[in-house]
This record gives C-alpha cells, sequence and structure tokens, in this order.
C-alpha cells in the first residue's frame, strides 16, 4: 500500500497534474477531494470528463464513473468485485476504492487515452431491434456501420505508416539527394548539347531519337492492349458459360413446374398476403401508432426528478399486486375442469400464437431475402463498375445463401429460448414475490398466535441467542470474568430455551396437522392432475387422427385434380398439331402461288438455297486468298530485310560521324600542342 501510495503521488506531482502532494497531505484529503483528483485524472484521459464534481449529483457522478471505467475495462481488486460496494465506495469517496482506481489509471495514461479516443467512434450505439425494423433506420443504422468498418481501416494504416520507420528528417535528406541528382542531370544533359550541336545533322539525329522513343512507348502500349483483350476475351468466356449454365437450370426448373403446381402456389401465397394485409400488419401498425402515442405523450410532458419516478415505480408496483390478486382470485373461482371449452379454447390460443409466430417468421424471411437482394445488386453494381465481371458465381451465392439460411434459424432458435427463459423468470420473480409474501403473513400470524399463548418473541430466540453469544465473547474477554459466572449464564440460558420450547410444543404439534393435510391435498392434486393428462392425451389422439385422414383425401384429390388438367392439356395440344398439319396440307396443295409461299417447306427450301449460295460465295473467296497468300507473304519478307538494311544504314552513319568528330578532336589538340 505505502508503494502504491508513493507511486500515485510522484505521478500527481509530474506534468499535467502538478498537484505538490506529499504522502501526509495526499493520505489526509477529504472524501469529496480525493474524487476530485479521480476525475482530473479521467479528464486527461478523456476531455468530456472536465467537471466541478460538487456542481453534481452523486448518483450522476458515480454513473458517469462507472461508464468510463468501463469502457476502459478496469476490474475492481478481489475484494471489491461486488457491484454495490463498488459503487458506494465511489459515492464515499472511499480510499480503498478510490487509491486502486487512481494505481491504476497513472500505469497506463498514454494507453487509456488511445482506448478513450477510440472508444468515441468504436462503441456502438444500441438501437432496438423493433426500430430496425424500418427500413430508413436499418439502412441508417448499416451506413453508421459502414462508417465504422472505415474508421478501423483507417486507424490502423495510420498506426502501420506511424510505426513503418518513415521519418520526415529522412525524407527531406531523400528529396535533398534527388534534386542534387537533378542537379548533375542538367548538368550532364547541357555537355552532351553542347557536344552535339557541333555535329552538322544533330537535329536530324535527336528527330530519329525521339521517333524511336515514341515508337517503343506504342509497341508498349499495343503489348498492354493486346493483354487486356485477352483477359477481356477470357471474362466474355466465363460470363457466357455461366450464363449457358444458369439457362440450363432454368430450363429444368422449367420443364419439372406444372401449371397446377404454380396455381397451388400461387393459392398458397394470395392466402398468407391477405393474411399479412388483414390481420398482421393492422396489427403491427396499431401497436406502432399506440407506442407513438405513448412516447409523444411522454413527451409532452415536463421533465421528472427522482421523486417523481419512484412515486410511479410505487404506482406500478401497487397496480402489479392488484392485478396478481385479481388473477388469482379468478383461477380460486374458475375451475378448469368444469369448464368443458377450455381444451378447445387452450388449443385455439395455442394455434394462434404458432400462426403470429409462422407470420413474424415470414415477415422476417421476407426482410432478410430483401437486404441480401439490394446487397447483391449493389456489390454486382460495384464489381462491374470495377472491372466488368462479376464477382460472386451462381455456386458461392447458392453457399451463401444457405449460410445465412442456416444463421437465421440458428438467431430464431436462440431468441425463442431467451424468451422461454424470459418468460420462465417472470414466473419464478411472481413465485417469489407471493412466497415473500405468504412468509410475511405466516409471520404476522406467528406472532398474533405468540401473543395469544403468552409467549411472544418466540421467533427472535435466534437473534437473542446471537446477542447473548457476542455479549458472551465481549465478557469473555474482559478480565476477572470468573468459571461460577459463566456456569450461571450457561444455566440461565438452558433454562431460557427449555421455557420457550415447552412454550412451542403446542404450536409444533398443530403444525405437524398442517402438514399432514397439504399432503392429503397435495395428492388430491396429483390424481386429477393425472385425469386431466390422460383426457387430454385422448383428445389429442383423436384430433391426430383426423388431421391425418384429411390429409390423405386431400392429397387423393390434388392427383386426381393434376390426372384431370394433364388429359386436357394432352388433348389440347393433340388438337392443335391436327389442326396445323391441316392447314400445312392445305397450303401445299394449293394452286395459288402465294398460298404455297406461306407453307413451311417451301420457306424451308428458300432458306437452304439461299445459304448454298452464300457457302459458294465463301469458297470462291477462300480460294482467292489463298492464291495470294504466298506473294504477300514474300512482299512482307521483303519489306521487313529493307526495315533491316535501312537500320543497318543508320548505324553505320552514326559510327562514321561520330570517328570524324573524334578525329577532328585529336587534330585540333595536336594543333594546340603545336602552337604551345
Amino acid at each position: 500500500m505505502s508503494e502504491q501510495l508513493k507511486f500515485i503521488v510522484e505521478q500527481l506531482n509530474k506534468d499535467p497534474f502538478k498537484k505538490n502532494f506529499n504522502l501526509i497531505t495526499f493520505d489526509n484529503l477529504e472524501p469529496m477531494q480525493l474524487l476530485q483528483i479521480l476525475n482530473d485524472v479521467l479528464a486527461e484521459i478523456d476531455p468530456k470528463q472536465v467537471m466541478d464534481i460538487r456542481e453534481e449529483m452523486p448518483d450522476q457522478t458515480v454513473k458517469r464513473m462507472s461508464a468510463l471505467l468501463g469502457m476502459l475495462k478496469y476490474r475492481p481488486p478481489g475484494n471489491l468485485s461486488d457491484v454495490s460496494t463498488f459503487r458506494q465506495g465511489l459515492v464515499t469517496g472511499s480510499k480503498p476504492v478510490v487509491h486502486p482506481i487512481l494505481h491504476w489509471l497513472l500505469q497506463r495514461v498514454h494507453e487509456l487515452k488511445k482506448r478513450a479516443y477510440l472508444a468515441r467512434f468504436l462503441v456502438k450505439l444500441e438501437v432496438p431491434a423493433d426500430f430496425l425494423q424500418d427500413d430508413v433506420i436499418n439502412d441508417t443504422y448499416h451506413q453508421y456501420e459502414e462508417l465504422v468498418e472505415g474508421f478501423k481501416t483507417y486507424h490502423k494504416e495510420c498506426e502501420q505508416l506511424r510505426t513503418s520507420g518513415f521519418s520526415t528528417a529522412e525524407i527531406r535528406r531523400d528529396i535533398g539527394a534527388m534534386e542534387e541528382e537533378k542537379d548533375q542531370l542538367i548538368k550532364r544533359v547541357d555537355r552532351l548539347k553542347k557536344r552535339v550541336e557541333s555535329m552538322s545533322n544533330h537535329q536530324w539525329m535527336l528527330e530519329q531519337a525521339r521517333q524511336l522513343r515514341v515508337e517503343k512507348e506504342r509497341e508498349e502500349s499495343l503489348t498492354d492492349q493486346k493483354q487486356e483483350q485477352k483477359n477481356q476475351l477470357f471474362q466474355a468466356e466465363q460470363r457466357l458459360q455461366r450464363s449457358q449454365h444458369q439457362l440450363k437450370d432454368l430450363q429444368q426448373a422449367a420443364t419439372d413446374a406444372s401449371p397446377e403446381s404454380l396455381m397451388k402456389r400461387l393459392e398458397e401465397e394470395i392466402k398468407i398476403n391477405s393474411y399479412m394485409a388483414s390481420e398482421k400488419l393492422p396489427k403491427d401498425l396499431e401497436g406502432m401508432r399506440r407506442t407513438v402515442q405513448y412516447l409523444q405523450k411522454v413527451a409532452s410532458e415536463p421533465a421528472m426528478g427522482q421523486a417523481d419516478l419512484q412515486e410511479l415505480e410505487d404506482k406500478i408496483k401497487e397496480c402489479d399486486s392488484q392485478i396478481n390478486q385479481l388473477i388469482e382470485k379468478r383461477m380460486m373461482r374458475n375451475d378448469p375442469m368444469d369448464d368443458k371449452l377450455a381444451l378447445y379454447r387452450q388449443q385455439a390460443s395455442i394455434i394462434v400464437r404458432r400462426k403470429e409466430s409462422k407470420a413474424e417468421e415470414l415477415q422476417e424471411a421476407r426482410e432478410e431475402l430483401a437486404a441480401a437482394e439490394r446487397e447483391l445488386r449493389q456489390r454486382s453494381s460495384q464489381a462491374q463498375a470495377s472491372d466488368g465481371a462479376e464477382v460472386i458465381r451462381g455456386d458461392e451465392l447458392k453457399h451463401l445463401v444457405v449460410k445465412l439460411r442456416s444463421k437465421g434459424t440458428m438467431y430464431k432458435k436462440k431468441r425463442l429460448d431467451i424468451a422461454e427463459l424470459k418468460a420462465e423468470y417472470g414466473v419464478l420473480q411472481r413465485t417469489e414475490e407471493i412466497l415473500r409474501q405468504r412468509h410475511e403473513i405466516v409471520q404476522q400470524k406467528l406472532q398474533t398466535v405468540e401473543a395469544e399463548k403468552g409467549i411472544s418473541g418466540y421467533s427472535d430466540t435466534q437473534e437473542e441467542l446471537e446477542r447473548v453469544s457476542a455479549i458472551k465473547s465481549e465478557l469473555d474477554e474482559k478480565k476477572g470474568r470468573t468459571l461460577d459466572g459463566m456456569s450461571e449464564m450457561v444455566k440461565k440460558l438452558n433454562s431460557m430455551i427449555v421455557e420457550k420450547k415447552s412454550a412451542l410444543a403446542p404450536i409444533i404439534k398443530e403444525l405437524r396437522s398442517l402438514r399432514q393435510r397439504y399432503q392429503e391435498l397435495n395428492q388430491e392434486y396429483e390424481e386429477k392432475k393425472v385425469q386431466y393428462e390422460s383426457c387430454a392425451a385422448g383428445l389429442e389422439s383423436n384430433r391426430s387422427k383426423l388431421e391425418q385422414e384429411v390429409k390423405i383425401l386431400r392429397e387423393e384429390k390434388a392427383q386426381d385434380e393434376n390426372h384431370y388438367h394433364h388429359i386436357n392439356s394432352m388433348s389440347e395440344i393433340v388438337d392443335m398439331q391436327i389442326q396445323r398439319a391441316a392447314e400445312e396440307m392445305k397450303a401445299y396443295v394449293s394452286s395459288d402461288p402465294d398460298e404455297k409461299k406461306k407453307a413451311i417447306r417451301e420457306v424451308y427450301m428458300k432458306s437452304i438455297s439461299e445459304q448454298e449460295l452464300l457457302g459458294k460465295k465463301l469458297r470462291e473467296k477462300q480460294k482467292m486468298v489463298k492464291g495470294s497468300h504466298t506473294i504477300n507473304m514474300e512482299q512482307m519478307k521483303m519489306w521487313r530485310d529493307l526495315e533491316q538494311l535501312m537500320e543497318c544504314k543508320g548505324q553505320c552513319f552514326i559510327r562514321a560521324q561520330s570517328q570524324a568528330s573524334i578525329g577532328q578532336v585529336i587534330q585540333e589538340e595536336g594543333e594546340d600542342r603545336l602552337v604551345l
């Protein structure tokens, strides 16, 4: 602890705090001053925490500090793991609570500054799932998540640049070196220009070099275009293959589909949509309107304080207790066994709940499908805009859809489990409240019985014994206590215990009779429960048999209807074929040339003759190309030889010019030496 205090005092005396404390003055600080120092340290980490705690309510101060410490991932020591004790220590400014916090914060100020800065952008807002059903709110929330992910990537890139080793001094040195190299290159270019200007045809040589460079750049661009066209051709072939696969899949799906199945599917969709439009959506809309009215009412009311909230909570508890009492009275007044329609009401309510749950699942699935389609269109448009090709293939898309469906089913199962746990928690909480009320009633009855019997205070015997034991331990610590006094105290205690036991003996006998009565009633309840379960099982089995028979009859009816429609469609197809053959025969036998031209045979013969003429023309063109191929190849070879000859002449000319300039320079140097 002393080392901890030394470290805290040393850090507080440094920048940026500069408190000028020593161990004695820091240890003698008042709780309010200690909390202000803690707030100053938190303000250094997060500038939003700058505040005078005397101007703030204590509960608000504790809430604000606890939220920031939780965001910074602070864990209290082992002896302060209880949240209530930790918050109580913050409220009172307890040293065992505040000192470890200061020690932990001052050890890692820079790290916590970074964490607090990132928390401003990375801690996501919690939006209820009901609000996310709105498309505008859902799209806005997705944009918010994308911005958070973008911030993560930009922050990582910034950190990588900071830790990559590049510094401004090194970059400046590199820039200086590059400028020196630039000056040297400029000087070399000037010297070469002076040497070249002495030649007679230097302009022509420069022009030839420029053309050579242009042609090389053109050659590189042509090779790039060739490679790009190859890539585009490969991508086009892949798109063609995917389109062919999709066409095959669609053809197979079209062959498997029949008008009856399509009609049946459309009828089911119409029923579902009518249920959603007439029952489900109006209920949801009414609930949302009611919620909006409640929210508007709450927003229009003035701000409430802590006393108003406490009063409302008391009213809510009172209403809950009244509702529970009314429910218990109703359950005691109405016997489910006497009501013959109770079972059918229960089954009807179960079916309605299932129907509503399935409608909710269907709505969620449709929303997920719409969101997935929007995302698919967005990504495909992005991919086509970037490189002109689709990224996600058919198999990958199917795999992604299957994965999303499995995750959706898993999410629904977990949500159902959570709902069941919440319902069970509510039942247990209500049971606990009822038992607590019964316990209070029993305690009151016990006190009244003790007062009637003249033995009031027996229920407090345990507390008296503990108090007596505490007195006994204090007396043992005192000096001068003799063994006789202790034995007398023990005898008194034993006599008191015997008196209390004798007074409670008749009450214990009554309790035994009540327990026996409870066991009899419990046994009768179990028998009635078995009878009810057997009756319910019989009715359930009869219902399942009837449902099975209805299902078989419906399947037979559907098969007969399919067979009937199939025969009708086949007869219509045969009639159309017979009619088409009669029309073809009539046109073929007719003497009218216009009618004969409309015949299918005449149309096919005409197209065959046109194709034969086209093939004949193409064969003649092929023959001409083959005849001139050898001549064209020889001419191309001659042009290539001429180009090589011109290049060789140009090189020889350049060498001759260079040798002439070198001889001229040597001759001038010889003349200068002779003059000297």
